[in-house]
Parts: structure tokens; C-alpha cells; sequence
């Protein structure tokens, strides 16, 4: 085990751990559970499939046990650019995948010279990887869902190898640490924590801003300068604001890294443009027009009237051929008081609501 942490620690992982490759029965009845509830919100990813993404042994034939790492994405909040600039969260910011994936291959390669199949999994559907991480001790669950790893808190993505080697499992789970407290179910702009550990999908941020579809009117004024990812249960957290500066990601110093993107000059893009420039990013059915739609909503949110650039944006965007953008187009212009841009009717049911509303 010692031996497949230093090598996991060369690509920038900074906590490892081991659990066996049995069922993830917790894990399988809360998605089936919370599916059922609907609180998923036609969210795919783990619920496509829970009896799969909780079975090891149905991603790798025979598998022992799981080999899990974590490594830390908290990077430092540059200022704000100017112009009408919209937020990143921090685990989007650059591909903190890459490193970890690159760590993993490491171990995988190690565990296969030494005669084991082994399969690397990371920011992938088929194993519940907050789970392995919780049962592999390297943190608890908080109560806003994320993985709190003990004088280290949350900035951390998290990835598998599971093998057939019958590697020694780590210590016991990690008791809870979260206590009493209720900060992050506090912060949250939407109330999606709706009781520990349980998110409303519909409500929260990092979710509404991935899905396809028209954001629902009631929370665009909470998604404010959000183009990807909400981080607002974090930085609420008391353990990731205490720690999470001990443990910083290991990044070449030319690797891109963005937390604010220029609503105007995405949103005047062509779509291979915004393809090229945010396209890592998870975007249904790799559609440019969902990161648009949410510029549209940030340009509603923290553009100005008297910017020539907003009026003008606005403007095309109210005769845009997609009218879920037009749509969201409607919604910017009334936030901004532009209601002399605004048409009399459209074509469209949905935009022809947005207008009604005004």
C-alpha cells in the first residue's frame, strides 16, 4: 500500500486509501431512494444505472479491492476582470482530472506487472466514487453531500482503481465531524440542502447550470454570476475554510486555469469558439447553446443598461434562431429594464410565457 501511495503522490495526490470491491449497499438504496423521490431531477451520471455504479465487481470481473485517491483542486480566487464577467467554480477551473488520472495509471500499471487486472475510474458513471472514498476512510460524508477528508475539508476530486489484487483495506470510515453545525445548509442560495447530505437536484446551482432545458424563472436571480459550478456550500464550510489552503493543487505554471470568463465575448463566439475555449466543461449532448443560455441569465444578473456591449447582445440575442435563448434573452432584458427592446409576441409558446411575465 505504501509503495502505491508514493507513486499516486508523484501526480499531485495528496490522501490515499484501500477498501474491499464488495456492493455499495448504502450507496445503491440512497440512489434508488432518492431517484424515486425524484430529487435527482432526470440527473443521470450514478443514477442511470445504481445497481451497476454500486457493483465494483461489474466494472472490474473478480475485483478484491479498491484503491482511492484524492487530489486537491482549491485554487486561489483571482480578482474580478473587467467588463461583465461570470464565475467558475473552483473544480472546473482547469482539468484537475488529468493529474489524478495520470496518478491512477500509475497504480494501475504497478498492480497489472504484478499479474492483476486493474481498472482506473475517475469523474466516471460506473462506481459511486464519494462512496469507495467513504468506505476507504479517507473522509466523511457532510451535510452538504460532499466528502470531507479530516484536517483537509472538501476541495478535493476523487478517483479508483479497483483491482483484483486483495490489497489491505484502510482504517475504519471516518466519524462525522459536521456535529451541529448548519453552515452550509445556511449558505445555500436555493435551500437545495433539503436535510443533511440530501440535495434537491432541481434547487442546487451546480446542477441547474448543466442541465438542458429553460432555467426555471424562480432561481435565475440566485444563479447570479454563475456560468458553471456553485461553490457556496464550501466556502461556507468551517473545516475547508480552516484547512483548505493546507493542501493546493501541483500544477505546471502554464496550465490554463479560469474563473472568470467574459459573458460578451462568449456570448459574440461562434459555437466553435466556445467549443474550443470551455468545451471540457460537462455540456448536454456538447451543446454551446447551455453555456449561452446561462451567460444570458449572469447578463441579466450583473450587466448594465448603460453598456453599449449589453444592449447590443441583448438585442441579437431577442431575435436568436433558438428560442430557449431568445427565451432567456426576454428574461435579461427585463432584469436590465430594456423592455424597449422587447417584442410584441413570438412564434414560440416559451417565449411568448417569458414575455407575459414581464
Amino acid at each position: 500500500m505504501a509503495r502505491l501511495h508514493d507513486l499516486a503522490t508523484q501526480h499531485g495526490v495528496s490522501h490515499t486509501g484501500v477498501c474491499d470491491a464488495e456492493v455499495l449497499h448504502r450507496a445503491r438504496a440512497e440512489l434508488h431512494r432518492r431517484a424515486d423521490a425524484g430529487l435527482n431531477d432526470g440527473m443521470k451520471f450514478t443514477y442511470k444505472n445504481p445497481d451497476r455504479s454500486t457493483d465494483p465487481r461489474r466494472a472490474v470481473r473478480d475485483a478484491q479491492s479498491i484503491f482511492v485517491a484524492a487530489l486537491p483542486y482549491a485554487t486561489d480566487d483571482p480578482p474580478r476582470p473587467d467588463g461583465v464577467q461570470a464565475r467558475v467554480a473552483k473544480y472546473a477551473r482547469t482539468d484537475f482530472y488529468a493529474p489524478l488520472r495520470q496518478a491512477l495509471r500509475l497504480v494501475s500499471s504497478t498492480l497489472r506487472a504484478d499479474g492483476f487486472r486493474a481498472t482506473v475510474f475517475a469523474d466516471d458513471n460506473s462506481i459511486v466514487d464519494r462512496e469507495v472514498a467513504y468506505r476507504a476512510g479517507i473522509g466523511w460524508f457532510g451535510k452538504n453531500a460532499n466528502l470531507l477528508l479530516p484536517g483537509a475539508g472538501s476541495w478535493f476530486v476523487l478517483g479508483c482503481v479497483v483491482t483484483t489484487a486483495p490489497l489491505p483495506a484502510s482504517a475504519q470510515p471516518v466519524a462525522d465531524g459536521c456535529g451541529s453545525c448548519r453552515r452550509c445548509l445556511d449558505a445555500c442560495p436555493t435551500g437545495a440542502i433539503v436535510a443533511p447530505g440530501v440535495i434537491d437536484a432541481a434547487k442546487c446551482l451546480a446542477w441547474v447550470v448543466q442541465k438542458p432545458g429553460i432555467v426555471p424563472r424562480r432561481i435565475r436571480k440566485q444563479v447570479g454570476d454563475r456560468i458553471y459550478g456553485c461553490d457556496d456550500c464550501q466556502t461556507a464550510c468551517p473545516p475547508t475554510i480552516r484547512f483548505g489552503d493546507r493542501f493546493l493543487p501541483s500544477m505546471p505554471p502554464d496550465a490554463p486555469v479560469q474563473a472568470w470568463v467574459d459573458v460578451i465575448r462568449l456570448l459574440d463566439g461562434s459555437d466553435d469558439d466556445v467549443m474550443a475555449t470551455w468545451g471540457e466543461w460537462y455540456l448536454a449532448d456538447r451543446d454551446p447553446r447551455w453555456v449561452r443560455r446561462n451567460a444570458l441569465i449572469v447578463l441579466g444578473n450583473v450587466g448594465s443598461a448603460t453598456n453599449h456591449a449589453v444592449v447590443r447582445v441583448v438585442r441579437r440575442y431577442l431575435s436568436d434562431a433558438d428560442p430557449m435563448l431568445r427565451a432567456h434573452a426576454v428574461w435579461a432584458a427585463q432584469r436590465l429594464h430594456l423592455h424597449h427592446l422587447l417584442p410584441s409576441t413570438d412564434p414560440d409558446a416559451d417565449v411568448r410565457a417569458e414575455l407575459a411575465a414581464s
